[in-house]
């Protein structure tokens, strides 16, 4: 997510109670740290594939936070103006 609050360009957002997650497919390399960290939210079968609301927020951060890429980013809603993920080799 950019500073101002919006996503990445190309990253789709999906929102849920007390966080947003954003996933950025033009740079994930498919490590899958997310799906075998949290698969009841991360579901590369189902769609949306990703359902921030399966488990607690910051349950669903610290996963997101493993993401080797910077793919997967997050906001917790309770955090105005954080950015959390992977760092990004920018």
């Amino acid at each position: 997510m950019g500073g101002d609050g919006t996503a990445a360009r190309g990253a789709k957002a999906y929102e849920a109670a007390g966080i947003t997650v954003t996933f950025d497919a033009g740079i994930c390399r498919h490590a899958a740290e997310c799906v075998r960290g949290l698969p009841a939210v991360f579901d590369t079968g189902r769609r949306p594939w990703i359902s921030p609301d399966a488990a607690p927020a910051t349950a669903v951060a610290e996963v997101v936070r493993r993401c080797p890429t910077g793919a997967l980013r997050y906001r917790l809603a309770d955090a105005e103006g954080t950015d959390g993920g992977a760092a990004s080799d920018e």
